[in-house]
C-alpha cells in the first residue's frame, strides 16, 4: 500500500483526546486536540470525538480514509470494541466502536491506548523491522505491548501487555490493582511521587534540601511533589532524589529482566513520561539486563528509547486501522 493510503487515529485519555490523519508511512497530516471533559459522560465525549474526526476528515486527503483506530486508556473487548472499564474516564461497558461507526459510517477499531502506542513504535518508531519486541511505557502508570513472531499479542481476553502488574517484590508496596509489589507500584509516576512524599516526611532536613534542588518554594502541597520534581532534583544532584531514582532503576531492571527472559525480544523499547524525564535510565536498565538476564536471552537484544514520544498513540491507532481495514 502506498502513502496515499491513510487513516484516522484517536488517542483518548482521561485529560485529553487527540485525533489525527496519518498516512501509511506514519506521517501526521492533520491533527486536533482538546481536553477530555470526563464530567460530561460517555455520550458527550463520543459525540465530541465524532465531530473531531469529521473535521480532520474534511481537511485531510481527498481520498477516503481506510478507517478509524482508537486507543483508549482502558480494557477493551476485542470482538465488539466495547470499553469494559476505563477508570480515568469513569466508563464501564461503553459501546465506543458501535457508536462511532454509526456516527461516521466508517470502519472503526478500538484497542488499549498502550497497545496502540506499541503499534506506533513497532511500525514507525524504534521498533521498525523487528519481529520480536517489547514496548514498556513508564508514565503515571506502567503498561506495554509485546510483539512475538511478527504478531501483536492480545491474550485470551485481550489484556496481554499489562506489564506494569508483574510482581517484582512480594513484600513491596500496595498497588492500585489491589496487590503488592507490582512494577507500577515501585516505578510508576504515582509510585515515585508517593515514595518522595514519604521520604520527605521521614527526613525533613533532607526533604528541605530536596525541595530546594527541585526549585520548589514553600509552601509545597503534597500534590506538587511528582515524578517530574524528583527528576529535576536528581539532575541537580540531590542525594535524596538520587536515592529514589536508584530504587526506581533497580525495580525497572528486575521487571525488565523477567520480561526479557520470558519473551526473548530483539528490542526493548522504553517510553513514557518518566523515561523522558530520566533518559539516563535507558542505559542503566540495559546494563542491568545484561548483568542479570540469561545470556542467551540477551544475545540479540537492543534496549532503545521510544522514538515517537507523544505521537505514538495517534500514529499507532491509525496504523492499526490501516492494518485492519485498508485493501491489500
Amino acid at each position: 500500500m502506498g502513502r496515499e493510503t491513510w487513516a484516522i487515529g484517536v488517542d483518548l485519555g482521561g485529560t485529553k483526546v487527540e485525533v489525527a490523519a496519518v498516512d501509511a508511512g506514519g506521517t501526521i497530516l492533520q491533527r486536533l486536540k482538546q481536553p477530555t471533559h470526563v464530567e460530561t459522560g460517555p455520550d458527550s465525549i463520543m459525540a465530541a470525538i465524532a465531530a473531531m474526526i469529521k473535521q480532520v476528515r474534511e481537511h485531510g486527503p481527498q481520498t477516503p480514509p481506510a478507517g478509524v483506530g482508537v486507543g483508549v486508556a482502558g480494557q477493551v473487548n476485542a470482538a465488539t470494541g466495547v470499553v469494559r472499564f476505563a477508570p480515568n474516564l469513569n466508563w464501564r461497558e461503553v459501546p465506543l466502536q458501535d457508536r462511532l461507526q454509526t456516527d461516521l459510517t466508517l470502519p472503526v477499531g478500538v484497542t488499549n491506548d498502550v497497545r496502540a502506542a506499541t503499534w506506533g513504535e513497532w511500525r514507525h518508531g524504534a521498533g521498525q523491522g523487528a519481529e520480536d519486541l517489547i514496548c514498556l511505557f513508564i508514565g503515571t502508570g506502567i503498561g506495554g505491548g509485546v510483539v512475538s513472531g511478527g504478531r501483536m499479542l492480545e491474550g485470551a481476553t485481550n489484556t496481554a501487555g499489562e506489564l506494569g502488574h508483574i510482581t517484582t517484590d512480594l513484600n513491596g508496596p500496595p498497588c492500585t490493582c489491589g496487590h503488592r509489589g507490582c512494577l507500577e507500584a515501585l516505578a510508576g509516576g504515582w509510585a515515585i511521587a508517593r515514595r518522595a512524599r514519604e521520604a520527605i516526611g521521614d527526613a525533613p532536613a533532607a526533604g528541605q534540601a530536596f525541595l530546594r534542588a527541585a526549585g520548589l518554594k514553600e509552601p509545597v502541597a503534597p500534590e506538587d511533589i511528582n515524578a517530574a520534581v524528583v527528576a529535576a532534583a536528581a539532575h541537580a544532584h540531590d542525594p535524596l532524589a538520587r536515592l529514589i531514582v536508584d530504587e526506581v532503576a533497580r525495580a525497572l531492571i528486575a521487571g525488565t529482566v523477567s520480561l526479557i527472559n520470558a519473551f526473548n525480544p530483539s528490542r526493548l523499547i522504553l517510553g513514557g513520561g518518566v523515561m523522558q524525564g530520566l533518559p539516563e535510565l535507558t542505559d542503566r536498565i540495559g546494563a542491568g539486563i545484561r548483568r542479570f538476564a540469561l545470556n542467551a536471552a540477551t544475545e540479540a537484544l537492543e534496549v532503545l528509547p521510544a522514538r515517537l514520544k507523544g505521537d505514538a498513540g495517534v500514529v499507532g491507532a491509525a496504523t492499526l486501522a490501516i492494518q485492519s481495514f485498508a485493501p491489500r
